[in-house]
């Protein structure tokens, strides 16, 4: 019986650890988030991690995700290159000299994408919302994305963004967004944020998309002032067009008297057409809305400097 025993035992020894204590998704869970704090998403060892982890548990949210981040991660390689512009997708020159005439050289952080790393990136954040439809995190996540990928030309991203308008417009889904309240402003705030993106991208394509998005927002939200603005300032900063914007500001005022963004931006459209007159309407309004007490004192200065 004793040998019989020791055999048993000896049997188990040689098993794989897997098949005697099978590692638990908490505790995988537990080990990826501590190397990540000490080495980084893409950190030495982290891959071994997540292909064990995936091997036990292939459909673990937590596991798709720290696949998502690990490939994003590791197809991005930075670069500094010159442009010839004071901007670069929005951004600032990491460093900015004067050449031999005395011009300007900017130098700008420029982030590069390996196409095969960032679409095993892009499989498992897909498989992710496969299996979480309504986590509104999961698809911000591989929008987001896409955007840093296309640069300033967002044509994939914008797709996906009118996709999930739509989808939020016919399905009406109780959207999940971990350690967010989802209210019913969720959805157009999130959506506003990337509006905002992409007019502070601020190339062409860009525009459009500001504009694309916003109007699409509109056609689910027509009382939504805030794309209302949107579409106005798409008139005044890229287009020119002061007639346009006012028309969509004053739109706005109409449903909202103290909007205190149309109103600024009436202030300022009046002002950069040398438009006294115009002025002299919305600057009393900006007396009255603005939150700010110096901005309050000058607009009241520059008013009795027009009577």
């Amino acid at each position: 019986m004793k040998k019989i025993l020791l055999t048993i035992v000896a049997a188990i020894t040689l098993l794989p650890l897997s098949a005697q204590t099978k590692t638990t998704q908490k505790e995988y869970l537990d080990r990826y988030q501590l190397l990540v704090s000490k080495l980084g998403a893409d950190g030495v060892g982290i891959e071994t991690l997540l292909q064990r982890w995936g091997k036990d548990y292939p459909d673990d949210t937590d596991m798709l995700l720290g696949k998502f981040s690990y490939y994003l991660s590791k197809s991005q390689s930075s670069s500094i290159e010159v442009k010839d512009a004071a901007k670069y997708l929005g951004n600032a020159p990491t460093l900015s000299l004067k050449d031999s005439l005395g011009r300007d050289v900017n130098y700008f952080q420029v982030v590069n994408y390996d196409d095969e790393l960032f679409g095993k990136a892009t499989q498992a954040i897909e498989k992710a919302i496969e299996l979480n439809p309504d986590r509104l995190d999961l698809r911000l996540f591989k929008i987001s994305s896409l955007i840093g990928y296309e640069k300033d030309s967002p044509d994939m991203a914008l797709a996906g963004l009118k996709a999930l308008i739509d989808y939020n417009g016919h399905s009406h889904p109780k959207w999940e967004y971990p350690d967010v309240e989802a209210s019913e402003d969720l959805f157009p705030s999130v959506m506003q944020e990337y509006c905002h993106a992409f007019f502070k991208i601020g190339t062409p394509h860009c525009f459009e998309a500001f504009k694309e998005l916003s109007e699409k927002m509109l056609s689910y939200y027509p009382n939504n002032t805030v794309y209302m603005t949107n579409i106005g300032s798409y008139y005044l900063v890229y287009k020119h067009d002061s007639k346009s914007a006012l028309k969509m500001y004053n739109k706005v005022l109409k449903k909202s008297p103290d909007d205190y963004t149309a109103i600024k931006n009436c202030v300022l459209l009046a002002r950069s057409d040398k438009n006294t007159k115009l002025e002299k309407k919305y600057l009393p309004m900006l007396v009255r809305v603005t939150p700010d007490e110096t901005e309050k004192l000058s607009a009241q200065a520059r008013l009795n400097a027009l009577k």
